[in-house]
């Protein structure tokens, strides 16, 4: 994996000190803008690995059996159990589809924030997470742009930052991130930054292909290797030679494929449907995926070695509902690409509108929202009308499978409806387990789970 290019020295963060914070951004006397990921301590408290200690600066960390940051030989721990996000709103720990599971407070966790000193169970291991009063510096791209990418966050600058370093690299790249967030585009930049520019750009949606084609699809076939094949066709390697090949959805990959694309991978060699002869090919790869394949791979349904072989370098596109300080500039983005006698007409309450959404369909949702509002066309929660239309919680995004839509639908419902009762009750915690007929414990991991805990204010 490509590490984030850092000034790994310790730096002091007094006014950092109730280790609250886990990254923030600040300027230094150059003027420089850069992020702040403060250190960290992993102690391994039970297990085989009982009483080491392991020390990291890293906005994620990672812990499994192999290709992780902490390595544990528990064998009851999966190859990549949990991990833990440094965020701005603190410290956030996600299993990542473990056989075993992850285990906190003596509950078992598929996401939660954690405080300092907590202790994280995985197998028959135990780690005690500790944040440190050091940070190392992480650069920040110094534009909002890069590609057909726009932001100005953190997060995105960011990203923007590691796309420049691994485009200079001729390794393999694994980009995740929900759907909607651009994932394509950050292949597209990948390869208008790096060597390969002037070489084709390569796409190969593997949702949309049958599973019988794909090794047709992948490594292309030669004439009569199946009825209906009157000519011989090139596959996708073979036509990205000399650039750049993206696999988006990777995740769609059936084993069989896996394995073949797995050799082609590390030979950069082909040999097509019905041919004896192997076909060189050099082809930089870039798979995306909005799936967990850390969990497919824990389950077996995604092969390991090519996980960690895609994996070198993996670059996290983040959800617009954690970068909502973007929604203006990308709102600008976009009606500069529309037709002229349509980029006026954006309503005046369209951008505060925006803000307060969680966009579960991401840039994508954002901008058919856009589109809607200057074609002057009801949509959920928002309408040119001063009586307010308000329709479906969420946009049915069919690209989705039943369950993630469902999902999705039911987070939005979640996170209006708590909303509205904080909101009601001025944030009052008792006040509003009442009013929901729920607990208040059961409120509080509502709360934590839909990142609303700062608008809390107890009672």
């Amino acid at each position: 994996m490509i590490a984030p290019r850092a000034s790994f020295y310790s730096r002091p963060v007094s006014d950092r000190e109730d280790l609250g914070s886990a990254t923030w951004t600040a300027e230094r006397a150059d003027g420089v803008e850069t992020m702040l990921v403060r250190k960290c301590r992993l102690e391994v408290v039970a297990g085989p690995e009982a009483g080491s200690s392991h020390m990291f600066a890293s906005p994620v960390l990672v812990i499994g059996r192999s290709g992780s940051d902490l390595v544990l030989t528990d064998r009851r721990v999966s190859a990549l159990h949990a991990e833990i996000r440094l965020q701005p709103d603190g410290y956030r720990v996600r299993d990542l589809g473990s056989t075993n599971g992850t285990y906190a407070w003596g509950m078992r966790i598929v996401e939660a924030f954690i405080g300092p000193g907590t202790t994280l169970v995985v197998g028959d291991s135990a780690v005690r997470f500790v944040p440190l009063p050091e940070a190392v510096e992480i650069p920040l791209w110094a534009t909002n742009r890069l590609g057909g990418l726009v932001g100005r966050s953190p997060a995105m600058r960011r990203l923007f930052e590691t796309i420049d370093r691994v485009a200079s690299t001729d390794a393999t790249a694994l980009v995740t991130g929900e759907t909607g967030t651009g994932k394509e585009l950050v292949a597209e930049a990948i390869h208008e930054r790096s060597r390969r520019a002037s070489g084709p750009f390569v796409v190969l949606d593997c949702s949309a292909v049958p599973v019988a084609l794909f090794e047709d699809h992948l490594f292309g076939h030669e004439a009569g290797a199946f009825t209906g094949a009157s000519t011989a066709t090139a596959g996708v390697f073979e036509a990205a030679h000399g650039g750049t090949l993206f696999l988006d959805e990777v995740g769609e990959l059936p084993q069989d494929a896996q394995v073949k694309l797995l050799r082609a991978v590390e030979t950069r060699r082909v040999r097509r449907v019905g041919g004896n002869k192997t076909i060189d090919c050099d082809v930089r790869l870039v798979a995306a995926t909005n799936r967990n394949l850390a969990a497919e791979m824990n389950r077996g349904s995604f092969r390991a070695d090519l996980y960690f072989r895609l994996a070198v370098a993996r670059l996290q596109v983040p959800p617009l509902r954690e970068r909502l300080e973007d929604i203006e500039l990308l709102v600008e983005h976009f009606m500069s690409e529309m037709p002229r006698d349509r980029a006026s007409a954006l309503p005046d309450d369209f951008l505060a509108w925006a803000r307060g959404q969680t966009w579960p369909g991401n840039v994508r949702e954002l901008r058919n929202a856009l589109e809607r509002a200057v074609a002057a066309l009801p949509q959920a929660g928002w309408s040119t009308e001063e009586s307010g239309v308000t329709g479906a919680l969420v946009d049915v995004d069919t690209s989705l499978s039943f369950r993630d839509c469902k999902a999705r639908v039911v987070e939005e419902f979640e996170r209006r409806y708590v909303g509205k009762l904080l909101e009601a009750h001025a944030g009052n915690l008792s006040a509003v387990a009442r009013a929901a007929g729920l607990d208040r414990m059961s409120v509080y991991k509502l709360l934590d789970r839909l990142r609303l805990r700062g608008r809390m204010k107890g009672g």
